[in-house]
């Protein structure tokens, strides 16, 4: 081996072995334990991504998420949730790929109600309750106002989606 190839041989072992220690770290080896993420810094802000992919029709669930920190000055291609509890409980609306920020129009509430599906109508005022069967023309979640038919009458009727999945109708 030529003297100039050896010298730049040993003066990069010699580098690799003392530039960690002048750094005050410890030079990894094979039971070193595992980097810990660094503490968030004033110019980062943090934002739920996936860790696995999210199909369309998932239910999103907390297990499925995790932070990843960006600079503040990060500009995604849509607006994104910064929040997890956000997301958690809600439905993807098309793929959610691992590492990647969640825009907010690609999730959606989970639906109580599905178009066309049999439902429970309930109407109360003062102490009278009618219930009838209607099919949804539209699908709904809590709170949402549907078009629904009374498969009785075939009249078109709103109504407002309950947490039970039925649908009340009148009161509003």
């Amino acid at each position: 081996m030529p003297p100039l190839l050896r010298h730049s041989h040993l003066l990069l072992a010699l580098v690799g072995l003392c530039l960690p220690a002048a750094l005050g770290v410890a030079a990894p080896g094979p039971s070193a334990p595992a980097p810990v993420a660094p503490p968030l810094r004033a110019d980062e802000l943090m934002l739920p991504v996936p860790t696995v992919t999210i199909y369309p029709g998932d239910t999103i669930k907390e297990s499925m998420l995790r932070l990843q920190a960006y600079p503040t000055t990060y500009r995604a291609r849509a607006a994104v949730i910064d929040a997890p509890l956000a997301i958690v409980g809600r439905i993807a609306r098309r793929t959610l790929l691992p590492g990647e920020p969640v825009p907010v129009n690609a999730v959606d509430d989970p639906r109580l109600v599905s178009r066309g599906t049999p439902t429970q109508m309930i109407f109360e005022e003062n102490g009278l309750v009618i219930t009838a069967v209607g099919s949804p023309l539209q699908n709904g979640g809590l709170g949402e106002t549907v078009r629904v038919r009374n498969t009785d009458t075939n009249r078109i009727v709103l109504g407002t989606v309950m947490a039970d999945g039925r649908i009340k109708i009148g009161g509003f």
